[in-house]
């Protein structure tokens, strides 16, 4: 019995047929305003997915142009669209990750088309993550702890986007649990991708740490906040920000936002501790932006015995 789903038969033959690769189809839906990386039309072409939502729907549409196709030839392919109810979409579904990351955010802008299937092959349980602020305000070291488990056979590495507000001179990463993978760094853009391998392949639903510590030579900017982008829900996260004794900071807030573009739902007040941190622990954690902000001290205007 042949398992591949009819849209992808037409589709594949379509390709083929037109003499087009799929680099020129995407380029080619591009100059008509439509955005489809090439790794979901390649899932399409393979049978691995199916344009359901209404941007896919309007791709697919211009498809039977670009392809030559008699109108309707690819739409009446389709299979009937089966309602996904309350379950959460999978963490490397393209619209979760617009829905955090933003329209043309520098990861996508970064990984291009790797963006759409970015570490599909594992789930993040777990985050603890701390952030180290200098004496001039500017992320100096970044340490994460994640626990993940794959969600197929075979995954055998983690990739991971970093973009630091205040710019960045040089990155260095050390990797404490898990093997040390390829790293490229932009400074033009102050963020850097890291590979994270775990040195063996898993076996599905199999759970994996990993471990490692970013060091930052800051830019001349200035950080006054750290988020945590998340696709879907977690099990668990810390957040937990120091800030150098001499350069504490007037007022810190914790907030979260449903996706980039929403308004804080919460943005609660928290204070240093006696170690000069802060920290969220948000006994729920949704699919998301999780942060910690903080503000500056002003300063104090000179009185006349100053001047």
């Amino acid at each position: 019995m042949h398992e591949t789903p009819a849209f992808a038969d037409v589709f594949q033959q379509a390709i083929r047929a037109s003499g087009l690769s799929l680099e020129r189809v995407r380029h080619r839906l591009a100059t008509r305003g439509i955005r489809i990386s090439l790794t979901t039309l390649s899932y399409w072409q393979r049978g691995r997915s199916e344009p359901e939502r209404a941007d896919s729907l309007r791709a697919v549409d211009a498809l039977e142009s670009i392809l030559a196709l008699s109108p309707g030839t690819l739409r009446s392919a389709l299979r009937p669209y089966r309602p996904r109810g309350r379950m959460a979409p999978p963490a490397h579904d393209l619209t979760a990750s617009r829905r955090v990351f933003g329209e043309n955010s520098l990861a996508e802008q970064v990984l291009g088309a790797e963006f759409a299937a970015l570490n599909e092959d594992v789930s993040v349980l777990s985050i603890r993550e701390t952030v180290t602020i200098d004496e001039h305000f500017r992320l100096s070291s970044l340490s994460i702890q994640q626990v993940m488990r794959a969600t197929r056979e075979g995954a055998d590495r983690f990739t991971t986007v970093h973009t630091f507000d205040s710019g960045a001179r040089a990155v260095r990463a050390d990797v404490r649990c898990g093997v040390p993978g390829a790293m490229r760094f932009l400074p033009r853009m102050g963020t850097v991708v890291i590979d994270v391998r775990f040195g063996r392949r898993l076996a599905k639903n199999e759970t994996v740490v990993i471990d490692y510590t970013v060091h930052v030579e800051s830019g001349d900017g200035l950080d006054d906040h750290y988020e945590r982008r998340t696709r879907t829900r977690l099990r668990d996260y810390l957040l937990q920000v120091y800030f150098h004794p001499a350069a504490l900071p007037e007022l810190c807030h914790r907030y979260y936002r449903e996706s980039y573009e929403a308004e804080a739902s919460y943005n609660h007040r928290v204070a240093p501790d006696a170690s000069h941190s802060v920290h969220s622990a948000p006994g729920r954690c949704p699919a998301g932006v999780h942060g910690i902000s903080w503000q500056r001290p002003r300063k104090r205007a000179a009185g006349p015995e100053e001047a």
